[in-house]
């Protein structure tokens, strides 16, 4: 464990990696650099990410859920998987951490860092990295450029929602469908009727409430700062997610980041659909990883919302563009089974990562574990 104070009687640190993953930014860890204990650690984790605060001023964290998250890496206790990742939502202006849901962004981010600090040796022109993030038990495949064994960020990839390029980082998912829930559909139906509203309730990777944007009196097509600011509208779809709840295996969500809303029509821009997605209060400026598969996922079921309005590719292996606030996200599935009963047999996408700044953290003292 670390100690509280150093030699020249400074303030001990954490060390701590800063890196943007996909579309989001987190601290990224080692388990053995934080306290076992999930008090400990979750009061840790609060001080360093400055929360709550909503500017987050004195820590880590960006002032949004997007820039407010942890990755916490270790190696893997199953034998068949390289690397543990246990993510942590951190609460912007609450005291809460929240290890419910996963985030296929900040994964992208764990099979660099894991290279970085030596979990995994890197190989050369490429490293592939099974990751298994603990949260849900979700297993996912990442492979890594590591040209002459040294990660390397640079690269021509663009993804939308962050500047510029880099390197690729393909995620294939190996086992995402019910991870939280329980099973895809829990409810078993790709329809159900929920606060007056038809939704598909479905989990392939995140628990997603998906309905037409119509059936809340929206278009679907509406700018984020715009839906951000719909009070009445927000209002609406709390009502309808803390109604869906508990027909998710979920219970009560009022004071969980699960599950998200997806409202989506008929595509704009020439992909496959148009989402504005919520997470679960605010609107994301883009998609996320797992939200943007499960709802890919909703496309293929026969009847759904999003079944109606979307243009779904022929073929097993289907390729899906999702359209979003700032972008487009691509999505490929593999499906199987029949037209009236699809299985889903792979998911994969591809992101990006960037490692922004190594170093040392330091916690409010009081938030270090006594020596």
């Amino acid at each position: 464990m670390m100690e509280t104070h150093r030699e020249d009687g400074m303030q001990a640190g954490i060390r701590c990696m800063l890196m943007r993953g996909g579309t989001s930014k987190g601290a990224y860890f080692l388990a053995s650099d934080l306290p076992v204990g999930t008090a400990a650690r979750d009061r840790l984790l609060l001080s360093l990410l400055g929360s709550p605060d909503p500017r987050q001023i004195d820590g880590l964290g960006g002032a949004h859920p997007l820039t407010s998250k942890v990755a916490i890496v270790s190696p893997a206790a199953d034998p068949a998987c390289d690397i543990d990742f246990l993510f942590c939502q951190v609460g912007v202006d609450k005291p809460v951490v929240d290890t419910t849901p996963n985030c296929g962004n900040i994964l992208a981010g764990v099979a660099p860092f894991a290279i970085e600090r030596g979990l995994v040796a890197a190989r050369d022109p490429e490293t592939r990295v099974r990751v298994r993030t603990v949260n849900t038990g979700t297993v996912a495949e990442l492979t890594v450029r590591t040209p002459g064994g040294r990660v390397t960020y640079a690269g021509d990839v663009r993804i939308d929602g962050v500047p510029g390029t880099a390197a690729p980082v393909t995620v294939d998912f190996l086992n995402a469908a019910g991870s939280v829930c329980g099973a895809l559909l829990p409810t078993g139906n790709p329809v159900d009727t929920v606060a007056g509203v038809e939704a598909t309730l479905i989990d392939n990777g995140m628990p997603v409430i998906v309905l037409a944007a119509s059936a809340v009196g929206r278009t679907g097509y509406e700018p984020r700062d715009a839906l951000d600011q719909d009070t009445g509208l927000k209002a609406r779809l709390e009502e309808i997610r803390r109604a869906a709840g508990p027909l998710m295996n979920l219970g009560d969500v009022a004071g969980k980041v699960v599950p998200k809303i997806a409202l989506v029509a008929p595509p704009q821009a020439g992909g496959s659909l148009c989402t504005r997605s919520f997470i679960p209060h605010e609107c994301h400026a883009s998609i996320g990883v797992f939200a943007a598969v499960t709802v890919a996922t909703a496309c293929v079921l026969p009847g759904s919302p999003a079944a109606r309005v979307a243009r779904v590719p022929d073929g097993r292996d289907k390729s899906f563009s999702i359209e979003h606030p700032t972008g487009e996200f691509t999505v490929r599935i593999a499906v199987g089974g029949t037209a009236e009963r699809p299985v889903i047999e792979r998911a994969g996408l591809l992101r990006t990562a960037r490692a922004l700044f190594d170093g040392i953290a330091f916690p409010h003292e009081t938030a270090l574990p006594a020596a």
